[in-house]
């Protein structure tokens, strides 16, 4: 026969778990500093030294970012990821689809030139088909600069998630308190500003939008 069972020995034992910090950042090691104060007041034993310094880190800590919050803030990280990175990648984007298109003119122009060298004399001939194979080998570069160009486009792809995970982390705050206002001082505009190049294709426009313009001054 069994003993008799201790006295609670069927009821649960109930435990409470922490719920885990909502908070991120400077605010969950704001909670965590407050939270221990708020300790030491309420009890009367004090705080060891290796405490005391534990807490002084965790506030230096806490002032560090909040120093980083208002830094990034000020850079815009929305703006960057908003506006400059997407237009960097359409820039570059351009580029290869431009070299591209040159390449395939280029190469179009030597199979014109390979077909009319029968039509000129053997040393004219070979001179062309000679000039024409060097071309070809030439034309490499679009290949080239076309993977060094998606390598930079794909680093900025990754600067971009890395930014929107940063924002997400700090929150909206950043975004709002640096809207940009009309109190802003006036940007000073460098001569290299003007130096963008030709007008992508897909920012163009059509020939019947210029003759609608011209017309509209007639």
């Amino acid at each position: 026969m069994t003993g008799p069972k201790a006295k609670g020995q069927n009821k649960s034992i109930k435990t409470t778990q922490s719920k885990p910090l909502s908070r991120k950042g400077s605010e969950a090691i704001d909670l965590v500093v407050a939270s221990a104060k708020s300790s030491q007041k309420s009890s009367k034993q004090k705080f060891t030294k290796a405490e005391q310094n534990v807490m002084l880190e965790l506030e230096h800590l806490a002032d560090y970012i909040h120093a980083a919050k208002v830094e990034i803030g000020q850079i815009r990280p929305d703006d960057v990821k908003d506006d400059f990175l997407p237009s960097a990648k359409d820039e570059l984007d351009a580029v290869v689809g431009a070299a591209a298109d040159a390449t395939n003119a280029i190469m179009d122009s030597c199979e014109i030139i390979e077909k009319v060298m029968g039509d000129v004399s053997q040393s004219s001939a070979d001179q062309l088909m000679d000039a024409t194979t060097r071309i070809y080998e030439a034309c490499t570069f679009q290949d080239i600069t076309g993977q060094r160009i998606n390598k930079v486009v794909t680093t900025l792809q990754h600067i971009e998630h890395r930014i929107d995970a940063l924002v997400n982390v700090f929150g909206d705050e950043i975004s709002k308190s640096h809207k940009k206002t009309e109190t802003e001082p006036a940007q000073t505009v460098d001569a290299g500003d003007f130096l963008e190049g030709p007008q992508r294709a897909d920012k163009a426009k059509s020939q019947s939008e210029i003759d609608d313009l011209l017309a509209s001054f007639d």
